[in-house]
């Protein structure tokens, strides 16, 4: 499900119905949860919590022009998505969130290396996606960035 939003407000004004009050609810979740210094846009076609290039002007490897992605959202076909990137740099943090999952939901995690799905809007847990936006500071999350495009 590609939308053709500009921005966020539009990106939310795009979504299915039914998915609309969830989805509201985790930007929310997230909005208030992040560290200072992460800037909300529109990223890869989702929403994204990015670094911005005031922050980190080299910004995104693959696309300098780009700035740097840690969190995104998305509204798929078959479900909705959180991106949360350091998940996939930080093995800690990835066992941290699969380990934690099963106290805050009663549905098997549906997940890939940065990809959380959740195909019903009432499957996700929140508290847990507040925590987990809350794991690093923009200069946590460059530093760990950085030292994985070393290797």
């Amino acid at each position: 499900m590609k939308m053709e939003a500009h921005s966020p407000e539009e990106y939310m004004e795009q979504v299915p119905e039914e998915r609309k009050a969830a989805l509201h609810k985790l930007r929310q979740v997230i909005r208030e949860n992040l560290p200072d210094g992460f800037q909300e846009t529109m990223s890869y076609g989702m929403i994204g919590f990015v670094v911005p290039h005031s922050l980190y002007p080299a910004g995104y490897h693959v696309n300098p022009a780009e700035p740097l992605p840690f969190i995104s959202l998305a509204s798929q076909k078959n479900f909705m998505a959180v991106y949360h990137f350091a998940m996939y740099a930080d093995p800690g943090i990835y066992d941290w969130f699969v380990g934690e999952y099963p106290k805050h939901s009663k549905t098997k995690l549906d997940m890939g290396k940065s990809c959380i799905r959740f195909k019903k809007p009432g499957q996700i847990p929140f508290d847990l996606l507040g925590e987990l936006a809350a794991k690093l500071s923009p200069k946590q999350w460059i530093e760990l960035y950085e030292s994985k495009l070393k290797k």
